[in-house]
């Protein structure tokens, strides 16, 4: 079995955390609490996405919490009928970082 830091390479990061949620829920909760939303792999767990969230950003995590995100149905009227369908669902990860720090998601613009 590998070892914590020699197993999230840059590559396998980039993996584990796929894009930050950058909405006005997540800013609200940003302001009261210090915390942050990811969108992250299916497989990812909670010890991998810490240690991703403190490599990439280089900050303190002090608790993460996941959630999986179902799918919504949708359907449209067209000409031939309706057309059904569904949005694809993904895993959500809020970590909370420790006091005084910060993560600038604008700052590489």
């Amino acid at each position: 079995m590998r070892s914590w830091p020699e197993c999230l390479k840059s590559e396998e990061m980039q993996q584990i955390l796929i894009k930050p949620l950058i909405t006005e829920k997540m800013s609200l909760d940003t302001e009261r609490r210090n915390a942050y939303g990811f969108v992250v792999a299916d497989g990812a767990n909670k010890i991998e996405i810490k240690k991703a969230i403190e490599k990439e950003y280089g900050v303190t995590v002090t608790s993460v919490r996941t959630l999986r995100v179902d799918g919504k149905q949708r359907q449209r009227y067209t000409k031939t009928g309706m057309v059904k369908g569904r949005t694809n669902g993904y895993k959500k990860a809020i970590v909370s970082i420790g006091d005084g720090e910060l993560i600038d998601f604008y700052e590489n613009i």
